[in-house]
């Protein structure tokens, strides 16, 4: 078809998206949410919609048997820990200081590859180390409602940044057996179950009759525009472009996140977060590669 839409629009549309999530998250649990009844109910709706379509595109979501505990493995750190941190860290931390630690994506991404051996570090991975891990520290040091009262939301934006990045380093070898969207799909599914699980007691504590009509839009953008559409659109730009174009995009995420917040919820900044979210850019810029992380579910 003629009028296909440019692989480049997919990608920018697919990040602002995801951008735009930390905000409406952060809406939605002030708005009568329960962190794990939005996350795990999210989640797991979203990961039948995305494996339905990869059926329908695939025709079949099967794995080989030696490779399921490695893909669980990877499912229960990309999904049901990276879910866990992620939720809680929004609610704990404003939108905007979550964002700016998925700035820390790409730097986790080559620590755990060097660790498993999967890459070799050079002199510029370590030092774009140093440098955005010291953006973290200007932005925890900067935080509005001091550095006591956001370490939590902090550590755990860390963890959410940490975990998805053990998620995308398990995608690289898997990617030579199966499609983005199979991985995906099983991943999903695997690791949707002990998400449910957790949150059985939130779920059935949640007031599901006193969610607002913007609550519930709130939900339906995070399982359809962050989570849904998004990976289809991702992939299906990964494929036309190659990874090395899509990472220029993804690394535009946290930032954009920040101002969406800054923005739309009327979060503060204070100086030192701001120096920090450029420094946590500046080491994304010296250890960029030719590979980006997995596309966020969050």
């Amino acid at each position: 078809m003629r009028h296909r839409v440019p692989p480049d629009v997919l990608l920018l549309v697919t990040v602002l998206f995801w951008s735009f999530n930390f905000t409406v998250v952060k809406y939605a649990l002030t708005h009568g949410w329960q962190p794990l009844a939005y996350s795990s109910v999210r989640f797991a709706i979203g990961a039948l919609l995305f494996s339905g379509y990869t059926y329908a595109r695939e025709g079949s979501l099967a794995v080989r048997r030696r490779d399921v505990a490695f893909m669980t493995g990877a499912a229960l750190s990309g999904i049901w820990l990276n879910q866990l941190s992620f939720v809680f860290a929004v609610k704990l931390t404003t939108a905007a200081t979550v964002a700016l630690m998925f700035g820390t994506l790409p730097i986790f991404v080559a620590l755990i590859s060097w660790a498993f051996g999967l890459e070799r570090l050079r002199l510029r991975h370590w030092t774009a180390t140093v440098i955005s891990f010291s953006g973290v520290a200007l932005v925890a040091a900067g935080a509005t409602s001091g550095l006591s009262g956001d370490l939590g939301g902090i550590l755990l934006g860390l963890a959410a940044s940490a975990t998805w990045a053990l998620y995308s380093a398990a995608m690289g070898p898997l990617m030579r057996r199966y499609s983005p969207y199979r991985i995906s799909a099983f991943m999903g599914l695997v690791g949707s179950v002990p998400l449910i699980l957790t949150a059985i007691v939130q779920i059935g504590e949640q007031d599901w009759d006193e969610l607002s009509g913007l609550a519930w839009a709130c939900f339906v953008y995070s399982l359809f525009f962050s989570l849904v559409f998004t990976n289809i659109m991702w992939f299906t730009a990964i494929d036309k472009v190659g990874a090395a174009r899509a990472s220029l995009y993804a690394n535009l995420q946290p930032f954009l996140g920040a101002f969406f917040a800054l923005v739309v919820l009327s979060e503060e900044m204070g100086t030192l977060q701001i120096v920090g979210g450029l420094v946590i850019g500046a080491g994304i810029l010296i250890a960029r590669s030719t590979r980006p992380p997995a596309p966020s579910q969050d």
